[in-house]
C-alpha cells in the first residue's frame, strides 16, 4: 500500500504552497516582488565586499526599483489580478537585505505596502541583519508577515567559500530571534554549492528539519553571467549538479523535513538572458514532474526521516 501524505488533497507527497494557501488564506495567494532599495552589508562592506559568488545584485529582472514601493506593488497587483482576479496579494520585499537599514526606513518601506490593499507582506534577509527591535517591529505589522531567511548551507566551511559573511550560529540566532518574535520563517537552502557532496546537502536538510521552519524554498545553484561563480564555472573549477542528481538529492532532503513545514520552492526560476548553467534548469515542469515521478518510485513522502530533538 504505497504510503499517504497528510498534508494534501492532490496525491502530492510534499507539503505543496497551492495546499498550504488554500487553506489559510482561502483563495489563490501571489507575490508582488518588490525592490525597496535596500542593500547587503556584504556588499556595501560591513561584512564584506562583492556579496555571496552567485549574487547577480538581487532580482532585478523581476522588479522596477525606479519606482516607489507603492508604484511596485500597484503595478503588479494589475497584472496579477488582470489574469487572476479573486487572488490576494503579497507584497514580497525580495531584493538584497530588506531589514538592512534603520527602524525608520523599515517603517517609510513598510507602510507604503499596507496602503496598496494586499493580504501579506514578505521580506527577504539575513539573520545577521534581524535583531530584536526589527523583528518586533515586522510582528507588530496588521497583517501576516513572513520573513525568508537564507541559510543556504548548515556548513561553516560551504559559507566561507561561498563569501556568505555569517555562520551557522549566526543563522540559529536570527532563527530564534524571528521566532520569539512570532514571525512566520521561511529558510532558503541552495544545493550544488561548491565543495559540497550530496551528504552535506542532506544534512543542512536535516539540521534545518530539526529547527521545524514554517516554510522551505530549495533552490538550485544557478550559475549567473558577470558573478564569481561564472569566473569559477568558465575556468573549469565549478561544475554544476545534474539532473538525476539534483532529483535524487530533494527528494532525500524532503525526507527529513516535519510534513507541517511548507515547501515553497523545489527549484528557482532562472533567467533566461543571464543563466549560464545549469541550462536543463530552464525547463521547470520536467524538474517538478522528475521530482514527483521519483518520490513516487522510492515511495518516498515528506517527513519520511524526520526526527525530533
Amino acid at each position: 500500500m504505497p504510503r499517504k501524505f497528510a498534508f494534501s488533497d492532490d496525491g502530492s507527497r510534499y507539503h505543496t504552497l497551492k495546499y498550504h494557501n488554500r487553506l489559510f488564506w482561502g483563495r489563490p495567494v501571489y507575490k508582488a516582488v518588490v525592490d525597496a532599495g535596500f542593500t547587503c552589508p556584504n556588499i556595501d562592506g560591513s561584512c564584506g565586499y562583492g556579496g555571496c559568488i552567485y549574487c547577480s545584485g538581487g532580482s532585478g529582472y523581476f522588479t522596477a526599483p525606479e519606482l516607489t514601493v507603492s508604484e511596485q506593488i500597484r503595478r503588479e497587483t494589475v497584472r496579477i489580478l488582470s489574469a487572476h482576479p479573486e487572488a490576494g496579494i503579497i507584497a514580497y520585499f525580495q531584493s538584497h537585505t530588506n531589514t538592512y537599514g534603520s527602524l525608520e526606513r523599515m517603517r517609510e518601506v513598510y507602510s507604503q505596502a499596507l496602503e496598496c490593499g494586499i493580504c501579506g507582506i514578505s521580506a527577504a534577509t539575513r539573520a545577521d541583519c534581524l535583531d530584536s527591535a526589527r523583528a518586533e517591529y515586522l510582528a507588530s505589522l496588521p497583517l501576516p508577515v513572513t520573513v525568508e531567511l537564507g541559510l543556504q548551507t548548515a556548513h561553516d566551511s560551504t559559507a566561507r567559500l561561498i563569501n556568505r559573511g555569517h555562520d551557522f550560529a549566526e543563522f540559529v540566532r536570527g532563527f530564534q530571534t524571528a521566532r520569539e518574535a512570532g514571525l512566520r520563517i521561511c529558510v532558503h537552502i541552495i544545493d550544488g554549492l561548491p565543495g559540497e557532496s550530496p551528504e552535506m546537502m542532506l544534512e543542512t536538510a536535516e539540521i534545518l528539519g530539526r529547527m521545524r521552519p514554517d516554510g522551505v524554498k530549495i533552490h538550485l545553484l544557478h550559475v549567473i553571467k558577470d558573478t564569481p561563480l561564472a569566473a569559477m564555472w568558465d575556468s573549469g573549477n565549478y561544475t554544476p549538479m545534474d539532473r538525476e542528481s539534483y532529483i535524487e538529492t530533494v527528494v532525500r532532503q524532503l525526507e527529513y523535513f516535519p510534513p507541517e513545514t511548507v515547501i515553497e520552492r523545489l527549484t528557482g526560476d532562472g533567467d533566461r538572458e543571464t543563466l549560464l548553467a545549469p541550462l536543463w534548469s530552464l525547463d521547470k515542469r520536467a524538474v517538478l514532474g522528475g521530482i514527483m515521478k521519483r518520490q513516487k518510485q522510492l515511495d518516498s513522502i515528506q517527513g519520511l526521516r524526520f526526527q525530533e530533538v
